[in-house]
């Protein structure tokens, strides 16, 4: 195969195949005696491995699981997925926390929780001066301790700082997020609320479905490394 025939089946040129190898996401390409790149089918299933790898995963670590591959660090890679897998039921459960916050707002059962900036931080798995930009933002309105100055997280706070952490991870600015509390803050809010937390559901269904198609894929790519290179560790 020539990279024209690569780059036809996805839509892009010649050159981004090109650089896709370069970057370590194609195995090298082997010359003709004149220097021209040849593709394979296994170069044409990686380009499909790596391709479905972007929508679940981004493409930088789409990127690191390819190169990983070809440096034949199989368990690296799948570290890497696992990672993704992980990382994705965790904003799967921060979403369904935060609903319950907001049901719990509704329903005037927020509860006396008190927390440090320190603690909020590593709660949300974040740093504090995060929160402090998101404070500067509008977002968060901590209320402070009278005798020593500190930032005093409450209920509501730490519910602010939850919308907060899940809208971020949906990509929303700080504006829009700031926005989103401040109608929260003032009671009959929560309609936009819930308009954006079915959005992120729906991307959460979306990112899901695409780690399917690229476990697919990866899957077909690495049986034709094996093929290639019996001595890979491949998993049992």
């Amino acid at each position: 195969m020539r990279p024209a025939d690569l780059a036809r089946e996805h839509g892009l040129s010649t050159q981004a195949v090109r650089n896709y190898e370069q970057a370590g996401c194609l195995p090298p390409a082997g010359r003709t005696p004149s220097g021209y790149r040849i593709y394979t089918e296994a170069h044409a299933a990686a380009l499909r491995a790596f391709l479905a790898l972007v929508p679940a995963y981004g493409h930088a670590t789409a990127t690191g699981i390819m190169n990983a591959v070809h440096r034949d660090r199989l368990d690296e890679a799948l570290t890497t997925v696992d990672r993704g897998h992980a990382q994705l039921l965790r904003d799967r459960e921060t979403l369904d926390l935060v609903r319950g916050a907001v049901h719990n707002l509704t329903e005037g059962q927020a509860g006396p929780a008190v927390k440090t900036i320190g603690a909020l931080a590593r709660r949300l798995q974040l740093t504090p001066a995060t929160l402090r930009k998101w404070e500067q933002a509008g977002i968060l309105d901590p209320a402070r301790d009278p005798a020593t100055g500190y930032r005093v997280f409450r209920a509501d706070d730490i519910r602010d700082a939850e919308l907060a952490h899940l809208l971020r991870r949906g990509g929303y600015p700080l504006g829009h997020i700031a926005t989103i509390v401040r109608q929260i803050r003032t009671a009959g809010g929560t309609a936009s609320l819930s308009g954006a937390l079915d959005d992120w559901r729906r991307r959460l269904t979306r990112q899901g479905l695409a780690t399917l198609h690229a476990a697919a894929r990866l899957s077909h790519y690495l049986s034709l490394v094996e093929a290639q290179n019996p001595s890979l560790d491949q998993p049992e």
